[in-house]
Formats: structure tokens, C-alpha cells, sequence
């Protein structure tokens, strides 16, 4: 596991948690140190500050998600809707907002680790989901619709699969959080800003047909046979 934040004591209670919790913990204090350690490493989790020196944490989601697919759960000191979309646009899975708690930033650690196992349970279950023409294959975690590739970031894939198992059925905000995200919902409103920011985002690389809003609901994937 990743932890990039530029304030020492911060980070450094960040990594002493994490251990706690029993996870191999490697500490970057800037974007090029952090880059650097996710290319020797390849972490599992990246736990990662969008405020830092030499280049900033969006850029480090970027320049990261573009090798690999990793899990990102993104901290952020301002509450910034607008920092929030930008932060989930580039690949973060999840974020916090400054002042949080360590228990609860370990919660979210551990529900993203349980989201990227259950994602590959089921990925050895069937290998290849065809509704129409949109095509994705599980294996290899690939996407395309009419034969045209598209690049999703891992949460935005687990998302599309999760409503892709139930095509054509309206899918509740706050159960896709529950099932996707892993997250305890309760009226969680940041949660729902994410599930819609995430499902833009689809619109936008596989068509703004794909998926239907069912207001005050949640979501229904409209493609199929």
C-alpha cells in the first residue's frame, strides 16, 4: 500500500494505522516520489493527497491509472464539489475530506480491497458480458460498444458490470454504493454525488443513451439484446 501526503506527521500516523491494520505501508511526500514508488512497487491501495508538491495528487491518479488499474482513495482538504468530480474524473475510486477519522479511513481501505476481490470472484464466474453492442470482457477488464474501445477506470468498469448483471432494472443510488462501493450509506450525500459523477462519466466514453436516470432513484443500463 501507497500513502503520498506531504505533511510528514500525517502521513506517518496514516502508515502507522494502516500497519496496524496489517498492511505493507510504503510513504511518498511528493507527486515524482510518488510515481516513482507506485512503478517499484505496484501497491494494491493508493491512499493519496491531491495537495503536493511537485505535481499534484490528480496528476499522480492520472500518470498512475494510465499503467495499471489500481484502487485510489483520494484525501482533500477542501470540500470543493468541483475538486470532488475532477479527483473522481481522473481515476480515485473514493475520497475523504480533511479533518477525518483513522478509523474511518481504514474502513474505506478495507471496502475498496473487498470491492477489488469480490470484482474478481466474479470475473472467474463468466468471462465476457455481450448486451447489444456494448462488450465487456471480464478477463481482461476491456469495454467497447459498436466495436470502439473505451478506458474505464476500475470503479467506473465495477460499476458498469454491476448494472450490466441486471440490465434494463433500475439500481438504487444508495445499493450501488452499498454493493459497488462497499459503503455504509445512511443518507451519505457525498456517496450519492459519487454514483452520479461516476455514471457521467460512463455516458460520456460509452454514449449518453447507455445508461437511463430514474429521478429521486438510481440508475438503469438501456442496452441489451
Amino acid at each position: 500500500m501507497l500513502v503520498v501526503e506531504d505533511d510528514v506527521t500525517i502521513a506517518e500516523s496514516i502508515a502507522a494505522r494502516l500497519r496496524a491494520e496489517g498492511f505493507t505501508v510504503t510513504v511518498a511526500h511528493d507527486g515524482p516520489a510518488a510515481v516513482a514508488a507506485d512503478t517499484d512497487g505496484d501497491p494494491d491501495v493508493l491512499v493519496l493527497d491531491v495537495m503536493l508538491p511537485g505535481f499534484d495528487g490528480l496528476e499522480v491518479c492520472r500518470r498512475v491509472q494510465a499503467r495499471r488499474p489500481v484502487p485510489v482513495l483520494m484525501l482533500t482538504a477542501r470540500a470543493d464539489e468541483t475538486d470532488l468530480l475532477v479527483g473522481l474524473g481522473v481515476g480515485a475510486d473514493d475520497y475523504l475530506t480533511k479533518p477525518f477519522s483513522m478509523r474511518v479511513l481504514a474502513a474505506r481501505v478495507h471496502a475498496l480491497l473487498r470491492r477489488v476481490e469480490r470484482s474478481t470472484r466474479a470475473e472467474a464466474v463468466a468471462a465476457r458480458i455481450v448486451l447489444g453492442d456494448l462488450e465487456i470482457d471480464l478477463d481482461r477488464r476491456l469495454v467497447a460498444r459498436a466495436g470502439v474501445a473505451a478506458q474505464l477506470t476500475p470503479i467506473e468498469f465495477d460499476l458498469l458490470v454491476h448494472l450490466a448483471r441486471r440490465p434494463r432494472a433500475v439500481q438504487h443510488r444508495e445499493r450501488l454504493l452499498s454493493e459497488v462501493w462497499d459503503w455504509e450509506t445512511h443518507g451519505n450525500a457525498s456517496g450519492t454525488r459519487a454514483v452520479d459523477s461516476h455514471v457521467k462519466a460512463l455516458r460520456r466514453k460509452l454514449g449518453a443513451d447507455l445508461i437511463r436516470t430514474v429521478h429521486g432513484v438510481g440508475y438503469a443500463l438501456e442496452v441489451g439484446p
